[in-house]
């Protein structure tokens, strides 16, 4: 984490380190998202992809959508001991790689935070189901 970031979080809540994140992955800008995680913070994406750095979502939607964004309605904060879990919950929109605007995508991330640092990131949303709808399969 750079000086920089580092004396930034150290005044942030542990929701605004995720929704910093979240932000930055948006852009995107996996090396300023990265700036937020620990060293050895693991992020199990859609489908348990697991990827060791925010380049690696970035790649994955590279190939699902010409592009996407977060619409974070809420963040769940639950304090535990040592860490506190952030539940970013929301929508996602965006284009799908045919050019198909989407919106009202359900997402949840949950991430651990652990002295100002994100250690490890889980994520669902419903890109596969609409993938599904898509392409005719009802399942």
């Amino acid at each position: 984490m750079s000086v920089a970031v580092r004396t930034e979080a150290a005044h942030l809540s542990d929701a605004a380190i995720v929704e910093a994140y979240l932000t930055a992955s948006m852009i995107p800008d996996p090396d300023a998202a990265a700036a937020y995680m620990a060293p050895g913070t693991v992020i199990t994406f859609t489908g348990g992809n697991t990827f060791d750095h925010p380049r690696g979502p970035t790649a994955f939607n590279a190939k699902r959508y010409r592009w996407v964004k977060k619409k974070m309605d809420r963040f769940d904060v639950c304090p535990g001991d040592g860490e506190t879990v952030v539940y970013s919950i929301g929508t996602l929109y965006g284009e799908w790689k045919d050019g198909t605007p989407f919106e009202g995508n359900r997402y949840v991330d949950r991430f651990v935070v652990r002295n100002g640092e994100i250690t490890k990131m889980d994520v669902w949303n419903d890109s596969a189901e609409r993938i599904l709808v898509q392409r005719g399969i009802d399942a």
